[in-house]
């Protein structure tokens, strides 16, 4: 273990001795490179021309009449591959490229990641595997169709529940034996110095765009920011223009599921205690033994133990809230968004939408809210039919 990327006492670095040069290389690599002029700039204009960045702030208006304030969304689903995992892809991509490495590994969940992996790979010829629990590959098959469109190899993890952590566990045991030529895209501020600080880097984008939008088209700040939090990337991203700012709230959105005392949840940090996964300190999901739970949310990318160690951290010092949203209210959401805007939000996005929809008599008309719009839901149309058939919306 080695006292680096700590947030307060969350993070660090508990991996195998196996993997200790390989982390140092990346953070090496990665410390040398993010403020490069020539990266910098080739990251830029793939952000602009590949990725579609900035995305645009969106004055919901007829949502916002339904719950009877200003809400307003920063529109990462229109990113390219329709999720915030393009921006985080991007950077590690090409600084894998910078690093003379020839392919990629990542894990995936919902499939987002997975998905914008698969394309990064495509984009700089780098061959690509993606490791995805077999419960998820059921539940999200456009997107593996997708990523192998893309020329990407899906490989089935058929251990524990089939979800997100187990993807993550299989994608580090082959990491351990193909260190030498393989990056390991990690997907979210999660797992061992240095990703957290990595991915976090390749996020902010979201922040400093909606901190800047907001200024010109609001006139002021927003009072409160509202993302989900699976591992928290799209979540850090957009909360890192704002900390400093104590007027304006930010609240975090965990996967409460069907709900939280049937323990069928993936709330870490509003149910879980300290311990460590993926090889990092953090709030993590476990029994008394520390054995690590069995998760379950109608949301595939938020079906995961642990979160991100800064997570931990904003939650420890107040700076952030972090709350539960059950599936009921998830699907709600999602209807609604559809409904009244003509927008359909990925499952994930949909946990903070369903969180000002429950809370809407706590805000007067006036408050200005920002919900990170972090994907988009054409991946979650046949779950929202499995569970609302059409006829019943």
């Amino acid at each position: 273990m080695k006292y680096k990327g700590r947030f307060g006492d969350y993070g660090g670095f508990y991996v195998p001795e196996v993997l200790i040069p390989v982390l140092e290389e990346l953070e090496e690599a990665f410390y040398r490179f993010y403020k490069d002029e020539r990266f910098i700039e080739e990251l830029s204009n793939l952000s602009k021309d590949y990725a579609g960045r900035p995305t645009p702030l969106y004055y919901a208006r007829r949502f916002s009449e339904q719950v009877g304030f200003k809400i307003y969304l920063k529109r990462e689903d229109l990113l390219h591959g329709g999720a915030h995992k393009m921006n985080n892809t991007l950077g590690q991509g090409l600084l894998a490229k910078y690093m003379g490495k020839t392919k990629l590994i990542a894990e995936t969940g919902a499939g987002q990641h997975g998905l914008a992996t698969a394309m990064v790979g495509a984009l700089f010829g780098m061959q690509t595997k993606i490791f995805m629990g077999v419960t998820d590959i059921e539940r999200q098959s456009v997107n593996v169709h997708k990523m192998r469109l893309c020329g990407a190899e899906v490989i089935p993890v058929e251990g524990g529940t089939g979800t997100l952590k187990d993807a993550i566990n299989d994608a580090l045991r082959y990491w351990t034996a193909h260190v030498a030529d393989t990056f390991y895209l990690f997907g979210s501020v999660c797992g061992p110095h240095p990703y957290p600080a990595v991915v976090k880097h390749f996020q902010i984008c979201i922040g400093k765009e909606t901190r800047k939008q907001c200024l010109e088209q609001i006139g002021k700040l927003p009072n409160l920011v509202v993302a989900c939090v699976g591992g928290g990337s799209n979540a850090i991203g957009i909360f890192s223009s704002f900390l400093e700012d104590k007027n304006v709230k930010l609240i975090g959105v965990e996967a409460g599921g069907v709900s939280l005392n049937s323990g069928k949840h993936a709330a870490s940090l509003v149910a879980g205690r300290v311990g460590i996964l993926h090889g990092a300190k953090a709030y993590l999901l476990q029994d008394d033994q520390g054995q690590v739970w069995e998760t379950e949310s109608v949301s595939a990318g938020l079906d995961y133990p642990a979160v991100g160690p800064e997570h931990c951290y904003l939650k420890d010092t107040g700076r952030a809230e972090y709350v539960a949203a059950e599936d009921e209210a998830v699907l709600d959401a999602f209807e609604l968004l559809s409904k009244t805007e003509g927008i359909l939000p990925a499952l994930e996005s949909a946990h903070a939408l369903a969180y000002l929809i429950s809370n809407k008599k706590s805000f007067s008309a006036d408050t200005v809210a920002i919900v990170n719009l972090s994907g988009r839901g054409d991946k979650d149309v046949s779950i929202v039919e499995k569970y609302r058939p059409l006829m019943e919306c």
